[in-house]
């Protein structure tokens, strides 16, 4: 389908290379291209998602998930558009980044026609430091899948649905160990999982289903829990994602 306004001229060129040369990319409209993402941590006992007030129009005041606008001159892909503004906000590279979903209409931004592309992030919590800057950020508990802020954009539907994906995914993978400290405990992890899902576990099953991921390796050290010593891990070097042949084990709906 070709653009009324700026109709395409049949030209007869000699090569590929010739027409690429002689192509005007004005020719079709270009809807505005962003990337959004959603950064989650654990702490406090709590899910929490990063959001950052606006400073401009439109929605100036407002808070917001991190995000901006492709650089045409130095993000190579999408990815990289997601790991820049991540790493402006919070000062760090996330261990794991995983691309989501993409909506685009004409609604959802008054400037007109627009596309975002919607990133998921997990960081622990304890390696974060807030690159303030110019805007505002902060972390804001998620509460019956939402924060108590009003959300800028469509950002509280992008949030929703992120949050969907994560817990769908907790079910049949490892992905809560990219959230926890150097050194914890198999309960504090269990925490992280039961946090997320928003239910209990059941402890021997899931210690049983750690261990045949194989993921973690044993510390010399102790912590004293409430009732007895307890083992401190953490996460094997370049360990990937495990995937569980079966969901979890155990969950409990509140």
């Amino acid at each position: 389908m070709t653009n009324d306004k700026s109709p395409i001229i049949e030209t007869h060129y000699n090569s590929e290379a010739d027409f690429l040369d002689n192509y005007d990319p004005t020719i079709f409209d270009r809807p505005s291209t962003s990337v959004d993402t959603v950064i989650f941590t654990v702490f406090d006992g709590q899910l929490q998602v990063l959001i950052v007030k606006r400073t401009n129009y439109p929605f100036k005041n407002q808070w917001a998930l991190v995000g901006g606008f492709i650089d045409l001159e130095n993000d190579e892909t999408l990815e990289d558009t997601a790991k820049r503004k991540l790493e402006e906000k919070t000062g760090v590279k996330t261990p794991y980044l995983e691309q989501c979903f993409t909506i685009g209409n004409k609604q959802r931004d008054p400037r007109g026609w627009s596309v975002t592309t919607v990133y998921f992030a997990l960081l622990p919590h304890n390696k974060i430091q807030l690159m303030k800057g110019t805007n505002e950020i902060k972390w804001s508990p998620i509460i019956n899948n939402q924060v108590q802020e009003l959300l800028a954009f469509d950002h509280t539907e992008i949030l929703r649905q992120a949050i969907e994906r994560l817990r769908n995914k907790v079910l049949y993978t490892s992905l809560p160990a990219y959230l926890m400290a150097e050194k914890f405990t198999l309960g504090d992890l269990q925490k992280v999982y039961e946090i997320i899902l928003h239910r209990p576990l059941e402890t021997k099953s899931f210690r049983r289903r750690i261990a045949k991921a194989d993921i973690l390796e044993e510390t010399t050290e102790m912590r004293q829990d409430a009732k007895r010593p307890a083992k401190l891990y953490r996460l094997k070097k370049d360990i990937n994602t495990y995937f569980f042949l079966r969901t979890i084990e155990g969950a409990i709906n509140n």
